[in-house]
C-alpha cells in the first residue's frame, strides 16, 4: 500500500502533546501519564482513530494509546483529537498517541501492562512471504504475550476472509485460546451489541462486505 507523504507530518507528531515521545522511557510507568489506575487498552495500526475516539468518549474509565507507524496517517487522528479537545474543553484526557513499528510494542510495554489490544482492518499482506509481517501472526502474538495481562483479550476485525482464516489458525498454533469469532459481525447479536465502527468498517459494510471478528485470550 502506497502512502501519500503529508508535508510537515512529522513535524506536526513531534509537536503535538497528544503523541507520546520515547515510549519506551514509560514501559511500567503507563498509568503515570494518565494519573490514574484504569486498565490501558491498545489499538495497533490505528489508522486515522475514529475508533478509538469513539471508545475514549464512551469509556472515560479506561485509558487508550493507539499505535500507528506512519505520520501521515496518524496526523489525520491527531487532528480529529486536537477538534474533540476544542469542540469540548472537559473531553477526558484519556487518549493518546505512539508512533512506532507494532514490533517494538514489547519494549513499550511492561508485562501485565495491557488489558485488551485491538487490531481493526489489519494490512493482509496477501503474499506469503510476508505472512511473518501480518499482526495476527503467530510472531506477533507471541509479542503481545509479553504485556498483555493474563485476563487480557485481543479483539480483530476484518473483511478480508483470508486474512480471517490465517488469524484462526495462528490463535490456534500459538496456543492462544478462541473466545468468540464470527463471519458477520453485523447480523450477530451478541458480538455486534456493542460494536463500534472504523472508518474502512463502515466503507466496506456499505459495499455489502461481511465483517469478520475473533476475540482471543492467552491460555
Amino acid at each position: 500500500m502506497r502512502l501519500r507523504n503529508i508535508p510537515g507530518a512529522d513535524e506536526a507528531i513531534a509537536a503535538s502533546p497528544y503523541c507520546i515521545q520515547q515510549p519506551d522511557l514509560r514501559r511500567g510507568l503507563w498509568h503515570s501519564l494518565f494519573q490514574n489506575t484504569h486498565p490501558i487498552h491498545i489499538e495497533v495500526g490505528m489508522g486515522k482513530g475514529q475508533f478509538l475516539l469513539a471508545l475514549s468518549r464512551k469509556n472515560p474509565d479506561v485509558n487508550y494509546l493507539g499505535i500507528e507507524k506512519y505520520t501521515s496517517v496518524l496526523l489525520r487522528a491527531v487532528q480529529k483529537r486536537e477538534q474533540m479537545e476544542s469542540n469540548s474543553p472537559q473531553a477526558p484526557p484519556n487518549l493518546y498517541f505512539i508512533c512506532t513499528d507494532a514490533a517494538r510494542l514489547p519494549d513499550i510495554f511492561a508485562p501485565e501492562e495491557v488489558s485488551k489490544i485491538y487490531l481493526n482492518f489489519s494490512d493482509p499482506w496477501p503474499k506469503e512471504r510476508h505472512a511473518r509481517r501480518r499482526l495476527t501472526s503467530r510472531e506477533f502474538l507471541s509479542c503481545y504475550g509479553q504485556f498483555l495481562s493474563a485476563d487480557g483479550t485481543l479483539e480483530f476485525k476484518t473483511d478480508n476472509l483470508q486474512l480471517f482464516q490465517f488469524s484462526l489458525q495462528e490463535i490456534s498454533c500459538a496456543q492462544w485460546k478462541m473466545l468468540a469469532h464470527t463471519y458477520d459481525l453485523h447480523h450477530d447479536q451478541s458480538l455486534n451489541a456493542d460494536n463500534i465502527m472504523t472508518e474502512y468498517e463502515e466503507k466496506f459494510s456499505a459495499l455489502g462486505n461481511p465483517i469478520y471478528k475473533l476475540i482471543a485470550a492467552k491460555k
